[in-house]
């Protein structure tokens, strides 16, 4: 057997067909048999009960085969009259009458069945799509009586997407900057010193005196920090850093710069139109648009020296890559929703980080607190409780046989602490802050830093037992600095 290109296969040579008239498997021409012996063969009468057998084999069952001839019958005169009255007499066929048809006739019933056949169909279409007072499709479903009324969702006229995007790119990339970090080192054979690039990133100008805010991580460690505005390079000078927000405002001289429109993060919803901003892998004045993917992230990531706690972050699936780092998030109006800071990316352990469709802003409401700290006193304070955790797990449940499968293990309570003053003990778990389930030590971290200083704070916990609640009024961390 063999295949051909077609993917068909064939188990016969087709050199061996068999021709018509010779006879096949080998019989002679003695042997062959009239062409009639290939059709139907009624077997003997069979009695009730036998079975009656039907045949196209061409070996026949009859012991003298007789070649097959039509019978005739000639009947002369008139066809006789059916009168059949009893059962034994024979029926006989009603004679033929002959009926002719003219050419007009038959052009006019046919065009008479035409225009019936078409008005039937299409009555049948109007029903079948139900346009005919109380029908319904076919196949539709019949409408359920105790279901709920779907709400009317209304687009305003005019709101093509691809508008919308011209129109806030137009607005926004302005107010958004390339960030160019620049290491020294010193050549080994002429010793003279010189500045290389580094990496990059972005950075939104949030005052026309030239003020910029940037996610910390994108200059830290620089030695030199050159910003792109428009097409003129200008050195920056740093204002403040945060490492705790993961948070720094820069400065360059001059004023008149075209500073971008706070909006609030605090009243955007998840699938809300969002366009991210910024210099990706060193490519300025980037736009990506999508959309609000969900809210309220928290993330927490540990330094050599200090911890950045990310709160409420704003997950979108506007593409953000390396470089986007400090850039605009903003809304369909064009303000600033958020700085563009973390990614997610299944590449980051293995090559470059790159979008994976899900990244990651600080919220505007919260980055424009930070800022204006920065601005004012070159430095940012945060709430604190004054505690720390271990996260506790089943695993640790178990071993050390604790009432909860869940929760912060408090480690530590530092003396004369908000956590100290409120009542809270070495040994207690904490479950719940305010209206958050405390499950890990980040939890503890993100239901913190969402409050401010001085507000007010219930914190559940179990101790033994038993489950407690105390009320502990936050502080500031510049007070355990």
């Amino acid at each position: 057997m063999s295949n051909d290109p077609m993917g068909e296969s064939h188990d016969e040579d087709p050199g061996q067909q068999p021709v018509p008239g010779e006879p096949r498997d080998g019989a002679s021409e003695a042997g062959r048999e009239p062409l009639q012996s290939y059709l139907y063969h009624a077997e003997p009468a069979a009695a009730e009960g036998e079975d009656v057998g039907w045949t196209a084999d061409p070996d026949h069952h009859l012991d003298h085969p007789e070649p097959y001839a039509p019978h005739e019958q000639v009947v002369e005169g008139p066809l006789p009259v059916c009168d059949y009255t009893a059962d034994g007499e024979v029926a006989c066929e009603e004679p033929a009458q002959e009926r002719r048809w003219s050419g007009a006739s038959i052009v006019a019933a046919a065009s008479v069945g035409a225009v019936v056949g078409g008005l039937m169909t299409a009555a049948a279409l109007v029903w079948a799509l139900g346009y005919l007072p109380g029908s319904r499709p076919v196949g539709a479903n019949a409408p359920q009586a105790d279901s709920p009324a779907r709400p009317t969702l209304t687009i305003a006229p005019g709101s093509k997407m691809a508008e919308v995007s011209e129109a806030v790119a137009a607005r926004v990339v302005p107010s958004v900057v390339n960030v160019t970090v620049e290491d020294a080192s010193v050549d080994p054979f002429s010793g003279q010193e010189f500045r290389q690039a580094a990496g990059n990133g972005s950075g939104v100008i949030i005052r026309q005196d030239g003020y910029i805010l940037t996610n910390n991580h994108v200059i830290e460690g620089a030695d030199r920090i050159i910003v792109t505005v428009g097409v003129e390079d200008k050195e920056a000078t740093v204002v403040g850093v945060d490492p705790a927000s993961d948070l720094a405002v820069l400065k360059i001289d001059g004023t008149g710069y075209p500073a971008i429109d706070f909006g609030a993060s605090g009243d955007l919803k998840v699938g809300q139109y969002v366009m991210a901003v910024g210099s990706p892998f060193g490519l300025e004045k980037t736009v990506t648009v999508g959309i609000v993917s969900a809210l309220n992230r928290s993330e927490l990531m540990r330094g050599n020296n200090s911890i950045t706690t990310y709160v409420n972050l704003i997950q979108t699936d506007a593409a953000i890559n390396p470089g986007n780092s400090g850039g605009a998030l903003v809304d369909a109006e064009g303000r600033l929703v958020g700085i563009n800071t973390l990614i997610q990316s299944p590449a980051g352990a293995v090559g470059a980080p790159q979008s994976a469709g899900i990244g990651f802003a600080i919220p505007v409401d919260f980055a424009a607190d930070i800022a204006t700290q920065l601005i004012e006193n070159g430095k940012a304070v945060h709430p604190y409780m004054g505690v720390s955790t271990d996260t506790v797990d089943e695993l640790a449940a178990a071993e050390y046989g604790l009432p909860v499968a869940s929760g912060a293990l408090i480690k530590f309570v530092q003396p004369d602490s908000p956590a100290e003053k409120g009542g809270l003990q070495r040994g207690d778990v904490i479950v719940r802050i305010g209206e958050r389930d405390i499950k890990t030590t980040e939890d503890v971290f993100a239901a913190i830093r969402e409050k401010r200083i001085g507000s007010t704070i219930e914190v559940e916990v179990v101790r033994g037992d038993t489950r407690r609640t105390f009320t502990v009024m936050l502080g500031s961390d510049a007070d355990r600095r």
